[in-house]
């Protein structure tokens, strides 16, 4: 990306079932959820929202392996994207198993991400 334009932070979390294409995909909305982009085309080479381009960059704790990634890409409405994956976020335990909700353990998955808008 040669510019980054705006830089939009979240978290998500996947309490049972230890699904960490849910608890990515979680944060990517609750970093976008509350943005508007209002003008953004006149700030994008020849004003085409086709130029836009959107990295996200996630910290997953765990079964990154497990990690959709056009799942995850599929949640941003717009722009060419990319997904970086690294270590980070949080397993921490729930408190309980829950087998009706497809638990294998009582952890529950946070992972962080930054979603990078420009061109």
């Amino acid at each position: 990306m040669e510019q980054i334009l705006f830089i939009q932070t979240g978290s998500g979390i996947d309490v049972h079932g230890q699904n960490i294409t849910k608890a990515s995909e979680r944060a990517v909305e609750n970093a976008i959820f509350a943005n508007s982009m209002p003008g953004i085309e006149k700030s994008l080479p020849n004003e085409k929202m086709e130029n836009m381009q959107v990295n996200v960059r996630l910290a997953v704790p765990l079964d990154r392996g497990q990690l959709d990634v056009d799942q995850v890409k599929a949640s941003i409405p717009y722009g060419s994207v990319t997904v970086d994956v690294t270590d980070g976020g949080m397993a921490t335990s729930s408190g309980i198993m829950l087998e009706g909700k497809d638990d294998e353990n009582d952890l529950m998955y946070i992972v962080n991400a930054a979603v990078e808008v420009g061109y």
